[in-house]
């Protein structure tokens, strides 16, 4: 009996449920949550500087942390089950209040995105960024992979009447996001690789027409990020500013509080999508480097739990998840840089605000609802 005792010790998996841990009984992947908390940390510490010391709206900042954080306890606690069963409410009603939201939205600053709730403003494109993947995982579970052809183009509409529908808001970057999330399951489903050149072929056909649909400040991004001197005080002028303040960041940077671009508020938008620029002029090239590296971290741990997922629906689901999550800080990253257009992505966690906070950190309660109830697989 102690024999068998011991040999049932050393295999202890972390998912025996003799064994669990007490991170592991609330559903909360222990090492996922401390890379999070790293980088709200480093976000909140950059924030402060960015704001100009600004003690309030760091403040406003950490009550978006909680109310999100509360966001990824709850969700963690749903099973994989459960969101495989729901999967096709959660984007019916995603759908619908995206069309609801073209009818009676709320209007800020020309457009038309959020439902006002009375007491907070919701905006249900953010919910889809989830109900799109969450669908397609449920789909292609239930058929046998790799996909083919027609299983492709069943994708195709649940992808592309959400996304024009806010783009029409208009909300490009949500748009592009939401495209992207759909598309990595189609990758990772199996999508063979014919089909993505003919895919990228036809993309780059319609580029041409694409263009004059485009909103008129939509193709003034484009051209500024073609040519961003050509319009210095004007339409170049983010970008340009945004250069200035990276590059005179050298290795090290001129310290914390001491950047001049956004102290001086030569930099626009230095609490939200230009933050990083902050980031790089104050802690330099060095500190930009520490900065990525947070988020790779969390993008590792989304492959582990990824591979890691016993069910086909979990795997494409985690899988996208994390891909999304690292294109979106690799193209605001890239904006920010000169290196991509302007289309107005938040740095995750970094930059100030809510509404893209509470999705995020949803999708994470999602990663570690995958890894903690994972059923103990005998031999």
């Amino acid at each position: 009996m102690l024999i068998d005792n011991l040999k049932i010790r050393l295999k202890k998996p972390a998912h025996d449920p003799r064994y669990r841990t007490f991170w592991q009984s609330i559903h909360i992947d222990g090492t996922l949550l401390s890379f999070i908390m790293l980088l709200c940390a480093a976000g909140l510490f950059i924030l402060y500087s960015a704001s100009n010391q600004n003690l309030r709206l760091v403040e406003y900042q950490t009550m978006h942390f909680l109310v999100a954080f509360a966001f990824l306890f709850i969700v963690a606690q749903i099973s994989p089950s459960s969101l495989q069963r729901w999967a096709p409410l959660i984007y019916i009603f995603s759908l619908t209040l995206l069309l609801v939201v073209l009818v009676v939205g709320h209007i800020g600053k020309g457009a038309q995105r959020w439902l006002n709730l009375g007491f907070m403003r919701f905006q249900p494109a953010e919910l889809m960024k989830l109900a799109i993947p969450l669908i397609l995982a449920w789909y292609y579970h239930r058929i046998n992979l790799p996909i083919t052809l027609r299983s492709v183009l069943v994708a195709i509409p649940i992808i592309l009447v959400p996304a024009v529908l806010t783009a029409k808001q208009p909300d490009l970057s949500t748009a592009i996001l939401m495209t992207i999330a759909g598309a990595s399951v189609l990758f990772l489903a199996g999508l063979s690789w014919q089909i993505i050149l003919s895919s990228l072929t036809f993309i780059g056909i319609s580029i041409p027409f694409a263009w004059y649909l485009l909103h008129d400040y939509q193709r003034q991004r484009v051209l500024t990020f073609l040519n961003p001197e050509h319009d210095p005080l004007g339409t170049g002028y983010h970008i340009i500013q945004s250069k200035i303040a990276i590059g005179s960041g050298g290795l090290f940077g001129k310290g914390w509080l001491n950047g001049t671009q956004s102290n001086l508020h030569f930099l626009p938008e230095h609490t939200t999508d230009f933050i990083f620029a902050v980031c790089g002029e104050e802690f330099g090239f060095v500190g930009s480097l520490i900065l990525i590296f947070l988020y790779l971290l969390i993008v590792f741990r989304g492959l582990y739990i990824t591979i890691n997922a016993q069910d086909t629906f979990s795997r494409l689901l985690a899988g996208s998840i994390t891909f999304t999550f690292f294109v979106s800080f690799f193209i605001n990253m890239g904006m920010v840089t000169g290196a991509l257009p302007v289309v107005g992505i938040p740095l995750l966690l970094v930059s100030y605000g809510g509404s893209s906070m509470v999705t995020i950190m949803a999708s994470f309660g999602i990663l570690m609802s995958i890894q903690t109830h994972r059923k103990l697989v005998t031999t």
